[in-house]
């Protein structure tokens, strides 16, 4: 009843490949119910939900032809769509029509099919005919039957050991899988290029902001908290990371779909991600591990509220800001230095699911987001984001400093009142990735990726993912991941010592492997100078950030972000998950938001008693 009631509120507005999921289920139905013998010619339910979605019109039934005089009688039925009490009595007419109505609805299965679903029929369609032989690894042909049967003794023989093709087929399968992601596992791609369409010279000197200048990118948007094959749906933090291929060299800005982040040192990074995957013992999500460790991190919140506020369900990619988190240095050409903080806004509005319909999503389509953006771009309706920055001079930053105020916190935002937004230029996505696993999965992101005029700031979090995805992507992909095609920069050649190791392409054309040399290997460039950092007088220790105030930014984003109806939401958001949590914890988080807002506290707690008063009625049912 749920599918029915989703479809009649109109699946319309979903993609054409929801549309398309949908009809096949119905034809399925409608096949079913052809089985026993029915006496009216409506379609059932389903069907009639799926035309009015489809036509926008509520769907009316054919009346059929009158009954000739051989007709046998027929019972009156109960209800529209339902078998006939008494198989074989019935109206042949009646039968006819719903059959008819039934093909007709096969025939146009094949125009719902979205880009995504009709890739493989472009393929034929520019291959008119077969591309070439099948061959080995090592480039040999193969003849008749070589690719689909073993080479043996006889037809009931055994195996053969010198059968290499066998041999190369099987070993190159198991080796198909690379580790994943530790986090961001479940993701999409996509490329285009970045246009500069606003002067930005004065706050930094790389070529990639100067004005009119394009550069073409990378981009990935993926779930932080995901394995591969979660569904596209599920509430979580989404990120939103941009590699640009400029002559400066490669530059990654890894960001996420909100401004801010969990934590603020890198120390806490393996406890955060590990309570919000599964518990080691059962494998499962333990509600009891996540709002443990939030309620001891009270620097989490202002993340939370995120979170589990409407943003935490983005309807796919494409509708959705993007967001740099962390601070960076700039310099100019004259050696003058800002602080800045890089977004991107959408260009096709902010949208967000429901929790049902994410729910839905997720059981009827789990690649939702990858499909929607695939579409899109396949479609030529390319997604484009603007990207701004918001801008600190140095010495202004420096003045801050000094203060209670850390503008180097990844868990705090700038106010935009006070530092708005500068405009820089447009991203634009334009095509596909014509492999997922070359240039998509085998992508490696890092902030460690920096081009002259772009630094990092002391952002304690900042310093330490420095190190973290560098060696994550050497773990998953080898040392030489950047030598990989989705990686290296087409603008210009690398020249470096490094050598050899997994995956190792030699680029050097028989140079010298050590620095210096007198063999007219690579050199330094002159005028390369990395930007200074005033560092005060300080000791070495454990340092714990000065700004604890970890509510008043929370405070503003509830009161002053939030609209009514989205504070509602995000308390009964918060309420859906915490009720898997024991009762002890449950306390304790409603004292944590009770710190943010009064309301908010009481709003938890209303929702939470609603939801754990349904599961005691149920369990005494």
């Amino acid at each position: 009843m749920y599918f029915i009631r989703f479809l009649s509120k109109g699946i319309n507005t979903f993609k054409k490949g929801r549309v398309f999921a949908a009809t096949v289920l119905a034809l399925a139905e409608e096949k079913k119910r052809l089985e026993p013998v029915t006496e009216e010619c409506s379609l059932s339910p389903t069907m009639m939900a799926l035309k009015t979605a489809k036509t926008n019109k509520p769907y009316e039934a054919k009346e059929p032809k009158a009954a000739g005089p051989d007709t046998k009688p027929v019972k009156k039925s109960s209800g529209p769509g339902k078998p006939c009490s008494s198989p074989g009595v019935y109206k042949p007419c009646e039968r006819e029509c719903v059959k008819k109505e039934v093909e007709q609805e096969v025939k146009c299965v094949d125009d719902l099919k979205d880009k995504a679903s009709e890739q493989l029929n472009e393929f034929r369609k520019a291959h008119t005919t077969p591309v070439g032989n099948v061959t080995t690894g090592s480039g040999a042909p193969l003849g008749v039957n070589a690719k689909t049967t073993s080479l043996s003794t006889g037809t009931t023989g055994y195996i053969l050991l010198q059968d290499s093709v066998l041999l190369e087929e099987l070993a190159h399968f198991n080796r198909e899988r690379i580790p994943e992601r530790v986090v961001s596992a479940k993701g999409a791609g996509a490329f285009g290029q970045f246009e500069v369409t606003e002067d930005f010279s004065k706050y930094c000197k790389t070529t990639i902001f100067n004005k009119g200048k394009k550069t073409q990118v990378a981009v990935r948007f993926s779930s932080f908290g995901s394995e591969n094959g979660t569904a596209d749906t599920e509430r979580d933090i989404r990120g939103f990371s941009i590699k640009f291929y400029s002559e400066d060299g490669v530059w990654d800005l890894v960001g996420a779909n909100t401004p801010v982040f969990f934590i603020q040192d890198p120390m806490n990074l393996p406890s955060l991600v590990h309570a919000m995957r599964r518990n080691p013992v059962t494998h499962l999500k333990d509600a009891d591990m996540f709002w443990d460790y939030i309620t001891l991190r009270p620097e989490t919140v202002h993340q939370i509220l995120f979170l589990f506020s409407d943003r935490g369900l983005p309807d796919g990619y494409r509708h959705m800001n993007g967001y740099g988190i962390h601070a960076y240095k700039l310099t100019n050409k004259n050696g003058e230095c800002f602080f800045c903080k890089f977004h991107l806004k959408t260009n096709q509005g902010i949208r967000n699911l429901t929790p049902d319909q994410a729910l839905f999503l997720a059981s009827m389509e789990s690649d939702y987001c990858t499909r929607d953006l695939f579409n899109a771009i396949g479609e030529k309706r390319y997604p484009s984001w603007t990207l701004c920055a918001q801008i600190i001079p140095e010495c202004e930053a420096l003045e801050l400093a000094k203060t209670a105020n850390n503008l180097f916190d990844a868990t705090k935002v700038w106010s935009q009142k006070t530092y708005p937004l500068i405009n820089i230029g447009k991203l634009t996505l334009n095509r596909n990735p014509k492999s997922y696993f070359s240039e998509v999965e085998q992508l490696a992101y890092s902030p460690a990726n920096l081009v002259q005029g772009i630094d990092v700031s002391p952002d304690k979090l900042l310093q330490g993912r420095i190190f973290a995805y560098s060696d994550s992507q050497r773990y998953r992909l080898g040392p030489n991941y950047q030598q990989l095609c989705a990686n290296s920069n087409p603008c210009l050649k690398t020249k470096t010592y490094q050598r050899d190791g997994d995956n190792f392409v030699d680029l050097t054309e028989g140079g010298p492997n050590f620095f210096p040399n007198s063999y007219n290997g690579p050199v330094e460039k002159p005028g390369i100078q990395e930007s200074c950092n005033v560092i005060p007088e300080t000791t070495t220790s454990r340092h714990v950030l000065k700004e604890e105030d970890h509510f008043s930014q929370a405070k503003v984003f509830y009161k002053e972000v939030l609209k009514d109806e989205e504070q509602k939401n995000l308390a009964k958001n918060i309420a859906c998950h915490l009720q898997r949590a024991h009762s002890c914890l449950q306390d304790k988080v409603l004292a944590l938001f009770q710190q943010v807002d009064e309301q908010l506290h009481k709003d938890i707690a209303t929702y939470l008693a609603e939801y754990q008063a349904a599961i005691y009625e149920t369990e005494g049912q």
